[in-house]
């Protein structure tokens, strides 16, 4: 631990070399991944609360279920302008840990510009002279874009920080940790929004987003100090030296030619886009199809289908360890579309019971989806994340459209077959990565490595060797 803080590490690293990183053991890289793990809860928490900021706004603001839908359209709308530009260039040119300071530091500034808007009770945002505003939707505008930031570099970090066999493991625990925020944040409105029905004051959303700002601001100081390993193109490339050949068919392939990646961004345009529809009108869909349940009483339903979408992410993980992850991404996925179709046409607790099912199946997906589109990418490992985490805007284009459905039925109920739709089309990505033998290949080509797994049969300079034929490649050197 000492040393983790002792020895601190650079803001910029070449792509160009190899560094030790590559090579760290389970054990070494606990304390790294610790730390970025932090921040997976951080937006877990913060996408708990926009969801029930979603429903108290309708309320206190008097607006509409589509207008509300703003909310989601700003946060996730800021994803691809992230990921595919600042985000995506900062990490290319400079360093994970570069780029994790930078989108905590872009939260903070969206969560201190709560404050003002809740003064002006502002929800959207105005570029008139006479009438300017930044209201939540700006606030959370920023937001999106410092969590698109982060998401940007942590995802990927997770990935290929390690034994290369366990990064589906890592990124799935990483996001059961963000699944607790999710959980904390809804239970945590329930008695500080809706404390009181009647009360129309903003001053909780105020107090609540300045606490979160003064964290995120001190977190990014912690990040300045520490010894973040950094993990290079050139790491990356040579992990796919060591893994004895298995991805032969993609290497040296330019980006626009890796056609699972494109897929698995489709995919995921899809899956988040209808997981941020489903859970953004989960309270409005309880309170319209369940009998005399109140919007707290929602805020507390969506809290315990957040901790069935928990549940699942850690037993998802656990079940990687006896199955192949492409195996159990199947399994889940196929629950989220049969419980999806279910939820459409029930009502009552048979409807909150599909509900909580959807969100618990909905639970290894986003990561695995990540995981195994940048399988075997090497060098564009770093462009092929910006990618799928831009990909994420598709949280900005389903939820309004399910929104204008619930206006014009009147209901949320029969409203769900939207976000239903999506589902199926990413359903496409993991019956591919099942069925198509090439795809499935591919897919497992990391799970019989042992790479960095402290393996006492397993010898980095002799596959080094062996892989260059007995050239060696560049010298490892530390940043």
């Amino acid at each position: 631990m000492g040393k983790f803080f002792r020895k601190r590490s650079g803001l910029r690293a070449r792509d160009d070399q190899v560094t030790n990183a590559s090579d760290l053991t389970l054990r070494q890289s606990l304390l790294p991944l610790a730390l970025v793990t932090i921040l997976f809860f951080l937006w877990g928490f913060a996408y708990g609360l926009l969801d029930v900021l979603n429903k108290h706004f309708q309320t206190t603001l008097n607006i509409s279920r589509s207008r509300s839908s703003g909310l989601q359209a700003a946060y996730f709308g800021a994803y691809p302008i992230a990921s595919l530009t600042y985000a995506g260039a900062v990490l290319r040119k400079f360093s994970y840990k570069a780029t994790f300071m930078l989108g905590l530091t872009l939260y903070g500034i969206g969560a201190l510009l709560f404050w003002p808007a809740a003064l002006k009770r502002s929800f959207g945002v105005s570029f008139l002279p006479s009438r300017a505003t930044h209201g939540f939707c700006g606030a959370t505008f920023i937001i999106g874009s410092g969590l698109g930031t982060l998401e940007t570099a942590a995802n990927p970090y997770l990935a290929v920080c390690g034994p290369p066999k366990y990064s589906e493991m890592r990124l799935n625990f990483a996001q059961a940790v963000q699944a607790i925020g999710t959980v904390v944040a809804p239970v945590l409105a329930s008695h500080v929004f809706f404390k009181n029905v009647n009360d129309n004051s903003l001053k909780s959303v105020q107090w609540v987003y300045l606490g979160i700002a003064i964290f995120v601001f001190i977190l990014a100081g912690v990040f300045y100090i520490a010894n973040i390993p950094e993990v290079t193109d050139a790491d990356m490339e040579r992990q796919m030296e060591l893994t004895g050949g298995v991805f032969t068919a993609t290497e040296n392939k330019p980006l626009k030619s890796q056609y699972h990646l494109w897929w698995a961004a489709a995919a995921q345009f899809c899956y988040v886009g209808s997981q941020v529809a489903v859970a953004g009108y989960f309270v409005n869909y309880v309170t319209e199809t369940r009998g005399h349940t109140t919007a707290a009483q929602g805020a507390n339903f969506l809290a315990g289908a957040q901790g069935c979408f928990a549940a699942g992410r850690f037993l998802g993980t656990f079940s990687m360890k006896f199955a192949k992850p492409r195996w159990v991404f199947l399994g889940f996925f196929t629950g989220v579309i049969i419980f999806q179709a279910a939820a459409v046409g029930a009502r009552k607790n048979a409807g909150l019971a599909c509900l909580n099912l959807v969100l618990f199946f909905e639970s290894i997906c986003f990561p695995t989806i990540f995981t195994l589109g940048i399988r075997g990418l090497g060098k564009h490992t770093k462009t092929g994340s910006t990618v799928i985490v831009g990909a994420i805007v598709g949280g900005a284009v389903i939820p309004p459209m399910l929104g204008a459905a619930a206006d014009h039925f009147n209901n949320t109920g029969p409203a769900m077959f939207v976000p239903l739709i999506f589902f199926v089309l990413a359903y496409s990505f993991p019956l591919a990565v099942n069925l198509y033998k090439p795809l499935a290949n591919l897919m497992d080509g990391f799970l019989e490595s042992e790479v960095s797994t402290g393996e006492k049969g397993f010898n980095v300079e002799e596959v080094e060797a062996r892989e260059t034929g007995g050239m060696g490649v560049s010298k490892r050197e530390d940043i």
